[in-house]
């Protein structure tokens, strides 16, 4: 039996990032993967979705060139095309991770891992053992009993990636992350879109300025939304798909060639062997404490699986703080309260930090600002003005709570606003702070100036 410091089992942004970290440390290590090193971010999440979205937004400025001074005929789009070069990245990604495997001298086995008492791991029959075993084995697109996937007609994110033919209409049930995302590429594309959302409102985590001025863009470019509604049943017996949408109005058909289902994700936590180890599980998240250790010793669990938010960063960032943990170094909890939220649709939105609402909820006194990209000089030569910054601070300690941003170009911005909080800094400090002009990024200043009224330009 093949022995090893630490175990990590699944290959995504967490299990690679903690297996690359371990081995950097010192421990021997290995990590188990059943299918793509780089798991569902690099393969069918994250990466390629990026590369879907860069299409269509080169897509987007062919069609409106006319509006640079510029002249394109006919520009067209191949689709197929399209979605071959969104797997060209993903692959290039996924050997990235198995240089980055062999660089850092860690065994990569492949297979199906499965956790067995006394520290060990059984791979397709093959056993395995370790000092700790960490548990990243990631999620999956959630199933809802009224909307059961049939790969062809209703489908997840995998499948919404590589159709062999772009359909003529299609409903997006559910308007987080992956639903308004895909909701942008296929519209962008010329299919026909209607987003069907249970909540009040599109993107419902979102401070509630940014929800409207995202649902107010997406149906200027023709995109149907349609709120406080639900999917109570479908059809797939014919040759599309018939939805029975539920609504205050009463009851609604739609009718599609596809149906994308976006209603969140369900962990990967079946028969990998927890209920033989004994790991306490909690509403479909291993319970883990401060340092990811479950309730049994020498066994941890890092990302989606877990409590926290299921985004790549915060996987990434709790499997280092696990190992380094493990190394004996003094480490420092996680802020789950300073974790930026990232959306890539056009226009992009960025967030971290308190809500207005959740702000007010508290019952703090608070200075909020807002500065519209349509007064940025930057956002205005680039033909880029919808959005805005919208920051809240602590009314009498300047304390940064919340910054919320939807535009061009914001999820590269919007780190500002973590570094700034990590750093306790203060909105009189974030004003005095010289941001470069012409640039999208001098908005989170000027809204920090609107926020103390000294706002300049506008």
């Amino acid at each position: 039996m093949s022995k090893y410091d630490i175990i990590v089992l699944g290959s995504g942004p967490g299990g690679y990032v903690t297996a690359i970290r371990a081995s950097q440390l010192g421990f021997k290590t290995a990590i188990v993967e059943k299918e793509s090193l780089g798991g569902v971010c690099l393969n069918w999440g994250c990466i390629p979705t990026k590369a879907l979205l860069k299409s269509a937004q080169v897509f987007e400025y062919l069609k409106h060139a006319e509006d640079y001074g510029l002249k394109v005929k006919d520009a067209e789009h191949d689709f197929d095309a399209v979605v071959q070069r969104s797997r060209g990245v993903a692959d290039g990604m996924s050997k990235g991770v198995q240089f980055l495997m062999k660089k850092n001298k860690i065994d990569v086995i492949e297979g199906f891992g499965k956790l067995k008492p006394g520290k060990k791991v059984d791979v397709d029959g093959t056993e395995y053992s370790a000092d700790s075993i960490i548990i990243a084995t990631g999620a999956r697109s959630r199933e809802l009993p009224s909307l059961p996937q049939d790969g062809k007609k209703v489908i997840g994110y995998r499948e919404a990636m590589t159709l062999k033919k772009q359909p003529k209409k299609m409903i997006v049930v559910g308007s987080g992350a992956i639903g308004v995302e895909f909701a942008y590429f296929y519209n962008s594309m010329g299919t026909e879109v209607t987003i069907v959302e249970y909540l009040p409102n599109v993107v419902p985590v979102e401070d509630i300025d940014v929800s409207k001025q995202l649902e107010k863009s997406f149906k200027k470019t023709g995109i149907n939304i349609m709120t406080s509604a639900e999917v109570t049943s479908v059809d797939t017996s014919g040759k599309g798909v018939k939805a029975t949408v539920k609504t205050s109005k009463g009851e609604e058909v739609l009718e599609a060639d596809i149906i994308l289902s976006a209603v969140g994700i369900k962990t990967n936590i079946e028969n990998i062997g927890l209920e033989d180890v004994g790991i306490v599980v909690d509403r479909d998240k291993i319970i883990v404490n401060d340092f990811y250790q479950t309730n049994i010793p020498g066994y941890y669990a890092i990302g989606d699986v877990t409590p926290g938010p299921a985004l790549a960063h915060v996987a990434s960032a709790e499997g280092i703080l696990c190992v380094e943990k493990l190394a004996g170094q003094h480490v420092e909890a996680l802020d789950y309260g300073n974790i930026p939220g990232c959306t890539y649709c056009s226009p992009e939105i960025a967030s971290v930090g308190l809500t207005e609402k959740q702000a007010k909820d508290k019952g703090l006194d608070i200075k909020v600002g807002k500065f519209p990209f349509s007064a940025s000089g930057k956002a205005s030569a680039g033909g880029n003005k919808d959005g805005f910054v919208k920051v809240i601070f602590d009314a009498k300690y300047g304390e940064w709570l919340g910054c919320h941003m939807i535009g061009a170009g914001v999820t590269d911005m919007i780190a500002e606003a973590v570094l700034g909080r990590k750093l306790e800094t203060t909105g009189h400090e974030v004003l005095k702070a010289i941001h470069p002009h012409p640039t999208m990024s001098e908005a989170v200043m000027e809204a920090v100036a609107a926020a103390y009224d000294e706002v300049i330009h506008l």
